[in-house]
């Protein structure tokens, strides 16, 4: 009828907006929230939220922290996010970095970034010399337990160390310990330490650092010291460094003077 303007099609899917509230909701929360405390937050009733919070728990977005507990986000959109083109984009920006530092020093080196609580390396480039230790791609290594997840933790912001610390099921008595260590860490820049599981391994981390100001990834020399090293370890430790910095000028440009 002339005068009346048709009304723009309805597309919303209520069961998706709602689910959608919830997780952006939970993942602004440090604590996590009860069912009533979720209800109030995005503006509906128990009853409409109770099926959406029963499948988001079922397909593993969510969990408890015991039954009838509170809910906290869980790192599956964290897990997909890794499959996403994203990381095939930092592996690719990474890797000509990588090479070089390996031809100059004569050694391996790795990429790992933090993956639910746990060190997931995303690349490898191998020794050009007759000897060398190599971490397989894709491999997974506890978090604090290793120099890659160590440093990858303390170039964060504290409140995000408080949620990988969770997520890595440290205890909260070990608190103070690791904060302690992560300190001394990015006061140094970066770790360096004895290989935990390798002998005569020397691990040598240093953060990739993102446009926003913290660790995207870490990059990490298992430097082998014997008679057949033909470059000292300060020499690693200042090309690794200047290799890491190369990286993080390709993710975020420093602007020209």
């Amino acid at each position: 009828m002339a005068g009346k303007t048709a009304e723009a099609p309805d597309y919303s899917v209520p069961a998706l907006e709602k689910a959608f509230d919830i997780i952006e909701l939970l993942a602004e929360q440090k604590d996590g929230l009860n069912q009533g405390q979720i209800s109030e937050a995005v503006g509906r009733s128990i009853h409409q939220i109770y099926r959406v919070l029963q499948a988001l728990e079922r397909r593993g977005y969510i969990f408890r922290d015991r039954p009838g507990g509170l809910y906290f986000l869980s790192p599956r959109l964290f897990e997909l996010a890794h499959r996403h083109e994203p990381l095939r984009g930092l592996v690719q920006a990474a890797l000509p970095s990588m090479r070089r530092l390996s031809d100059a020093i004569q050694q391996s080196c790795n990429l790992g970034v933090h993956n639910a609580g746990r060190v997931l390396i995303l690349a490898q480039v191998e020794s050009p010399a007759a000897f060398g230790f190599r971490v397989r791609v894709g491999a997974e290594f506890p978090l604090f337990g290793t120099a890659t997840g160590r440093t990858l933790m303390a170039f964060q912001p504290q409140d995000r160390i408080s949620q990988w610390l969770q997520a890595a099921g440290i205890a909260d008595e070990k608190n103070s310990e690791v904060r302690d260590a992560l300190a001394r860490i990015r006061d140094a820049g970066h770790e360096e330490v004895a290989d935990g599981l390798q002998p005569g391994v020397i691990d040598l981390a240093f953060p990739v650092i993102g446009p926003f100001g913290h660790s995207v990834a870490a990059l990490t020399v298992p430097y082998v010291a014997t008679s057949y090293s033909v470059v000292d370890l300060a020499t690693v430790r200042r090309h690794a460094a200047q290799a890491a910095h190369g990286i993080a000028l390709v993710l975020a440009p420093e602007p020209s003077a």
